[in-house]
């Protein structure tokens, strides 16, 4: 798979919801070298300004209503910026077998944690996790 083309569009997505006013962070779902799902942060901004619509909770929503049949280990999330604790939740549960991102959150970032110390339910999903995919070109 070839990270720099599929992160340079979700980069290139970001600007867009940056320009829109938002804060800039775009999520892409990849299965079999296409892009499946995108998702991007909103109400950042304005009156409906909330923590829940992350571009990667976005996308995965838009995800479960695909008809296809897909097997969601074989999808490879990219994020221009490292998922939080929500979202790296979210992206184990939805079994997601690959993530890509640009940028680490390191007020929030959750790929940190130790999946082996959570409950069954996260600790027995295996995921790749592949940082810094752009990182200098992501800020």
């Amino acid at each position: 798979m070839d990270y720099i083309h599929f992160m340079k569009i979700a980069l290139d997505n970001a600007r867009k919801t940056l320009y829109a006013g938002e804060f800039p962070v775009e999520c892409l779902l990849v299965y079999q070298n296409r892009i499946i799902a995108t998702g991007s942060r909103i109400c950042t901004a304005g009156n409906l300004v909330n923590e829940i619509d992350h571009a990667e909770m976005i996308a995965l929503k838009r995800l479960s209503v695909l008809k296809e049949d897909i097997d969601h280990s074989k999808i490879t999330l990219f994020s221009t910026m490292e998922p939080c604790l929500m979202c790296f939740g979210a992206i184990l549960l939805s079994g997601i077998g690959e993530l890509v991102y640009a940028y680490e959150d390191v007020m929030g970032g959750g790929t940190g944690c130790f999946l082996t110390e959570l409950a069954p339910l996260y600790k027995n999903h295996q995921i790749s996790i592949v940082p810094n995919i752009l990182r200098d070109e992501s800020l």
